[in-house]
């Protein structure tokens, strides 16, 4: 079966890896004897998204979000409708804010997001870089990961990891952390998150193959190199939380 991944604005929002999450993921659906063809967009580029198989952005800094911000704009409407029919959707890092309904930057300045959901985030001058350790919903083990941002993002009602005992959430320390609504999965983790959490990549890949009516392996081949570096991770950030 063949699958394409709209990636957006790869050189403008590129920060801490993130394009890594596509290329995992693209390196197990070709395990599994898929087709995956990559299709970036620049800023200003069209292309159509119905098509998609999936919908990715990753991490950029705070002047490159609104760069992303005004050309996503006139898509937004295209990127809801998407996600509406249950094209899976996945922001990283500060992609994740223009997923909700309002950015305020540091100036106090405000700029909409595409709405897909009604969360706002706020940016300010204090950065919060820390290491994460929570839980997510989709599956018992840990999520593991790295965060280097400025915003309070309030408002969401469906997180992604639903408790953190370790690290900075959306709203304050040791809350919860991104936005998931049925294939929508958003958050701030840089890493990259699927890199770094093979449970995470394999939850992806499946929204991604079950839209298609693919057949979804039990278990998923797994690199053991990536399983290594989780358990390491894991064991070292759990010390530390218990410390």
């Amino acid at each position: 079966m063949e699958f394409r991944f709209v990636h957006f604005y790869p050189d403008l929002m590129s920060l801490y890896g993130s394009y890594a999450n596509l290329c995992v993921l693209r390196r197990l659906l070709e395990q599994l004897g898929h087709t995956v063809t990559l299709t970036p967009l620049a800023p200003g580029e069209r292309a159509s998204l119905a098509e998609a198989d999936l919908l990715f952005m990753g991490a950029g800094t705070e002047r490159s979000q609104k760069a992303a911000m005004d050309s996503l704009a006139p898509l937004a409407g295209e990127i809801r409708s998407a996600a509406s029919d249950g094209m899976p959707v996945f922001f990283a890092g500060t992609a994740m804010e223009l997923l909700g309904a309002a950015i305020t930057d540091s100036s106090g300045a405000t700029f909409d997001g595409i709405g897909l959901a009604g969360f706002t985030s706020v940016q300010g001058t204090r950065r919060f870089v820390e290491d994460v350790y929570g839980t997510t919903d989709l599956y018992p083990e840990a999520v593991v990961g790295f965060m280097n941002k400025c915003s309070v993002i309030r408002g969401v009602q469906t997180p992604l990891l639903t408790s953190l005992a370790m690290g900075f959430g959306n709203e304050g320390p040791r809350g919860s952390e991104g936005f998931h609504q049925a294939n929508v999965f958003a958050s701030e983790l840089t890493g990259p998150l699927l890199v770094k959490n093979p449970r995470m990549l394999e939850t992806v890949a499946s929204v991604i193959l079950s839209r298609r009516g693919a057949e979804i392996p039990a278990p998923f081949p797994r690199d053991p190199w990536a399983q290594e570096a989780y358990a390491v991770t894991e064991h070292q950030l759990q010390l530390r939380c218990k410390a």
